[in-house]
């Protein structure tokens, strides 16, 4: 059999492995996009040329206290590029710096230091506006009642009291809302933990041991209740207008979307789908997976994205093989202790329902998902290879030696029949397999 070398990104590198050519049905990289190099012209474009809205300058008015709610430390969406000139925006139709503040939408997350502030936001902003951290369990919270499914909607009170909401951020692919950004800086960015922890018991059955809904996964929005109830849960607040950006698989500014806040977001979800979305015509017996390096592979919680995109390439009891640098494996801590949770995956299921958090449901999913694999190897540094072991993978330096080990798992099959798909980006790429 004829090899070629594949590079799979790792860290801030990439590690090579040698594959039979014949064998590799799919090496996905996403679709060939378009790359805009100024995200600053970009978004004055859409801020003047919105979706579903009138442009900005006429959204607001002189006198309007505005709120801008903006992703935090976890997701850098390159807000310190973008918020100058939404801020600029805001000045030409009379609305003063002095009247706009800045809330970090940390959702359940901890709040900045001014450290990370400045490194997320950028000295300019940091200077030009006051800048809050909503606080999930604040005793401020404002009530606005409940969505269609009971979840009791709490808002940030200097969100809520503001004339005008604009909320920003970036979309993204989501392993249970379908996608991220839009009404995300919403819920949970400034939600209460009652309305995110409600909001996101929907992304398990309605029975216990019926784990993960099926219904709730990544791409998916008709039809996706965690979804349809943030957007229920955005609804009550009424943002003025939303401003996100599009990046491609490879991690370049596509567009920006702006405008109506259901709208816009929309076709950002439309547009990102068409470049990570991937049509395959089956699933394989090997998916070797990476979520594309440094950044995206600092620590196990944000890899695990590569697993839940991998997931829709592997066949059930196939073999899954994901690369993962994770220099800071367990953080955070709370992830930690949830992937690493001894016991059954219906052990793990009760205890997530009783104590529900992002963390807990992610390493959940993640569980599930290596649990309908034959093998999960996770190729990584060899000082976390105790705490992989912990998580019911098996540990391994290098992706060669996980394809050695995986070449001996099909050899005790007597399989000689299999094939296999590379995800370079796994994070960031789509498979859907369709019918011939």
């Amino acid at each position: 059999m004829a090899l070629k070398t594949y590079q799979i990104p790792f860290g801030k590198g990439f590690q090579p492995v040698d594959l039979p050519e014949e064998k590799v049905i799919y090496d996905i990289h996403g679709n060939k996009a378009e790359v805009k190099p100024d995200l600053k012209a970009e978004t004055l474009r859409a801020l003047r040329n919105p979706i579903g809205s009138k442009p900005l300058r006429e959204v607001v008015q002189k006198g309007d206290k505005v709120a801008i709610t903006a992703s935090d430390l976890t997701r850098l969406v390159r807000s310190k590029d973008f918020l100058p000139v939404v801020l600029d925006e805001l000045n030409a139709a009379g609305v003063p710096d002095s009247d706009i503040i800045l809330v970090v939408a940390t959702g359940t997350h901890r709040g900045h230091t001014p450290e990370e502030n400045l490194t997320v936001y950028g000295e300019e902003v940091v200077k030009r506006i006051k800048i809050y951290q909503h606080d999930c369990k604040a005793p401020d919270l404002v009530y606005k009642g409940e969505t269609s499914r009971g979840t009791p909607i709490w808002q940030d009170a200097k969100v809520s009291g503001a004339d005008k909401i604009i909320i920003t951020g970036a979309v993204s692919l989501h392993p249970f809302a379908g996608f991220g950004g839009g009404r995300k800086g919403v819920m949970p960015g400034v939600s209460g933990l009652k309305t995110i922890n409600h909001n996101h018991l929907l992304a398990l059955t309605d029975e216990v041991g019926g784990g993960c809904n099926p219904e709730t996964i990544c791409g998916k929005l008709e039809g996706n209740r965690v979804s349809e109830d943030m957007e229920e849960v955005c609804k009550a607040l009424n943002p003025a207008f939303l401003v996100n950006v599009v990046f491609t698989p490879d991690g370049e500014v596509n567009e920006v979307v702006a405008g109506d806040w259901f709208e816009a977001h929309r076709k950002g979800c439309a547009d990102l789908l068409a470049m990570a979305k991937v049509p395959i015509d089956h699933r394989a017996d090997v998916v070797i997976a990476s979520a594309g390096g440094a950044p995206k592979d600092t620590n196990l919680y944000q890899g695990t994205k590569a697993h839940m995109n991998a997931d829709f390439a592997v066949k059930d009891g196939g073999i899954l093989i994901v690369a993962l640098d994770c220099p800071d494996i367990k953080e955070p801590p709370i992830f930690s202790k949830w992937i690493s949770m001894p016991g059954t995956l219906l052990d793990m299921e009760k205890a997530v329902r009783a104590d529900f958090s992002i963390p807990a449901f992610v390493a959940f999913k993640t569980r599930c998902i290596c649990a309908k694999c034959r093998k999960t190897y996770l190729v990584t540094r060899p000082e976390n290879f105790e705490f992989v072991k912990a998580t019911g993978e098996v540990p391994v330096a290098t992706v060669a030696q996980a394809w050695e080990l995986a070449q001996k798992e099909l050899a005790a099959e007597g399989k000689t029949d299999y094939d296999i798909i590379v995800m370079s980006h796994a994070s960031a790429t789509f498979p859907v397999a369709v019918s011939k």
